[in-house]
């Protein structure tokens, strides 16, 4: 099915385990509520699961407290790297998700604007052995009432355009709260390392026929107490997103 590496599919049943991948960088001032509520809601996913989290090079000692908190006895993996950006963080998460066993890995931001009590929700479809479970804004029972008007606004325009040119059903494109089998992950020659892998992985998982799915979920907004994010609407930000959906255009999706 791929042109490059094993996505051979993986079993099915509740012995499948999932990673929750957690990148951070400079994320010092909630980093342990980050880990302590996903650690929270691990024991009620019904399935083996485990959380680790990619210290980015941060600077302002979030990767100190991570080891500190491990060494507190949380049960978490922690792996430090350079600064590379987000894409390149979860290439290395997953790499140690695979290295691990993990059947799934589940990316989710650091600042929880994505609710832990939502990863529940990507668990039917994983054990269905969906390839893809894209949580999604714009589903019953999604939102982003949350976040500033012109996020929505740019998120909205964004996800129309994304679900034209996709052309895979999926309801919400650019949403990074997901869950992807990690062999079909790992195979992907992604090489983004800013938020656009999301679009470059989203436009191998057609390439390679992946099957998708879309689960509620909302987007919260940071809170004040952590650093602004990193994210900005320019040009050259939104081009890099818009290729890889214009690229998706021209791709049979055969799954």
């Amino acid at each position: 099915m791929a042109p490059n590496g094993d996505v051979s599919k993986v079993g099915t049943g509740p012995g499948r385990r999932l990673a929750v991948v957690v990148p951070m960088y400079n994320e010092h001032a909630g980093a342990e509520t980050c880990v302590r509520e996903i650690l929270g809601v691990i024991p009620s996913l019904g399935i083996p699961a485990g959380l680790i989290v990619v210290d980015d090079g941060s600077e302002d000692g979030t990767g100190e407290l991570l080891d500190a908190l491990r060494r507190g006895g949380l049960d978490f993996a922690v792996t430090h790297k350079p600064n590379g950006g987000y894409g390149s963080a979860i290439s290395l998460g997953a790499k140690v998700a695979q290295e691990q066993g993990f059947d799934y890995v589940l990316f989710m931001d650091s600042d929880l604007t994505n609710p832990p009590g939502h990863v529940v929700r990507f668990v039917p479809a994983v054990l269905r052995g969906v390839d893809l479970v894209k949580g999604s804004r714009f589903s019953l029972g999604g939102d982003m009432d949350a976040v500033t008007w012109n996020r929505r606004i740019f998120s909205v325009a964004g996800n129309l355009v994304a679900r034209a040119l996709f052309q895979m059903g999926l309801a919400d494109c650019t949403n990074g709260f997901r869950a992807v089998r990690t062999a079909l992950f790992v195979a992907m020659p992604l090489r983004e390392r800013g938020f656009a892998v999301i679009l470059e992985e989203l436009y191998w998982a057609k390439r390679f026929g992946a099957t998708v799915a879309s689960v509620p979920t909302s987007l919260w907004a940071r809170s004040e107490e952590q650093r602004p994010t990193l994210f900005v609407y320019r040009p050259k930000v939104i081009w890099s997103y818009l290729k890889y959906a214009l690229r998706a255009c021209f791709v049979a999706y055969r799954p």
